[in-house]
């Protein structure tokens, strides 16, 4: 461990592709039957390290096991938790030109956080690899709900209070921050991106289909993140990550973040990543409801869907513009995504993924001097 901290200039959002062994390990053990579990997680434990020693090489500051003892970004550390099972039936998420697996989120009872809940032992596993700073990403609270269907709430008070269900998410968020922050972690990022989504006429349009406003809902899921993270200790550190979806190189919402800037920047978190690489994020303009103090914002200007290298010159434009709304020394830089939200990976290569860190590091040197 280090007595680094942070927010840092450089940062990411914590997937990465996924090594060629444990692809292989993962299709032995899920499809073929032919390991058992120990196995699977010894090609992890000997994979991982590489992966964190890729980060560090690169120059950051703060590294992540890269998700890959996940499937998904989300539905592993969901399904992990007490009261919540996925079902995998016949229909998965339509993203643009493409469909996600299909699972299913089914809230079966009430919900907690269970002390052997599995990733407190995957950042463990990353704080004993590395030099620097360990950071964990899981789902945040809203993802929860969001992404559990009405008919798939089998809880009764949940289904005729949905305050109760949020309360009890938070909850159980609160114990999740405390428990990693007993299992040594400083740095806990939080993937919330139904903020993003909820900005989108379509995914808003869905909702109110189902009784649901969407602008309470923004407010609703504020305030969950709010509840959790409130009494963390002051040497703990949040992020917080939104984008409008990620699965092998495709998107599934679209909007700017106008409607969801007051209820994010309210929150509490530290540490923003906000997608920012298409035109589908909208203008820069919200960033001026940043109150001003340590909170740091990190603009993904720079893409994980596609291998091309974004012009440093133009990234630097990019901060001239951005700091017309938010001061300078409260702004980063990381991808606008993960590079692997899903097990498949986006379309580009190790190498791609790594020139793309790389770029983040020497953008954060060019602006700021450092990372």
């Amino acid at each position: 461990m280090t007595d680094l901290k942070p927010p840092f200039r450089a940062d990411h959002v914590g997937s990465l592709l996924r090594p060629a062994s444990i692809v292989a390990a993962r299709k032995k053990f899920y499809e073929e039957k032919s390991i058992d579990a120990a196995e699977l997680k010894a090609v992890e434990d000997a994979a991982i390290p590489d992966l964190i020693k890729m980060q560090e090489d690169v120059g950051l500051k703060a590294v992540t096991d890269g998700e890959a003892r996940r499937s998904f970004w989300h539905y592993d550390f969901m399904g992990m938790l007490t009261g919540l099972d996925l079902d995998e039936r016949d229909e998965g998420v339509q993203f643009a030109g493409v469909k996600l697996r299909p699972i299913f989120p089914t809230i079966t009872g009430k919900l907690d956080f269970p002390e052997d809940h599995p990733m407190i032992e995957h950042f463990k596993f990353v704080a004993a690899n590395t030099k620097v700073v360990p950071k964990i990403s899981i789902p945040g609270p809203s993802c929860c709900h969001f992404r559990t269907a009405l008919e798939d709430i089998h809880v009764p008070e949940y289904k005729e209070d949905p305050q109760a269900l949020f309360a009890d998410l938070a909850a159980t968020y609160k114990k999740a921050v405390d428990t990693f922050y007993k299992a040594g972690c400083r740095y806990l990022q939080m993937d919330d991106i139904f903020f993003a989504y909820l900005c989108d006429p379509k995914h808003r349009a869905e909702k109110k289909a189902n009784g649901q406003d969407p602008d309470w809902l923004i407010e609703r899921y504020s305030w969950m993140l709010r509840e959790a993270i409130k009494d963390r200790p002051s040497d703990m550190y949040i992020g917080m990550h939104m984008c409008r979806g990620n699965f092998r190189s495709t998107h599934a919402a679209e909007g700017a973040y106008d409607l969801a800037a007051e209820s994010i920047f309210s929150t509490g978190v530290d540490i923003f990543f906000m997608e920012y690489d298409t035109d589908r994020a909208g203008g820069l303009e919200p960033l001026k409801l940043l109150p001003k103090g340590n909170q740091r914002v990190l603009p993904g200007f720079i893409t994980t869907k596609t291998a091309e290298l974004e012009d440093i010159d133009w990234l630097k434009s990019k901060f001239d513009e951005a700091s017309k709304y938010v001061d300078i020394d409260q702004l980063g830089i990381a991808p606008q995504c993960g590079f692997a939200s899903t097990e498949e990976g986006n379309a580009i290569t190790p190498d791609d993924q790594k020139r793309k860190l790389e770029l983040v590091v020497k953008t954060a040197e060019a602006i700021w001097g450092g990372v």
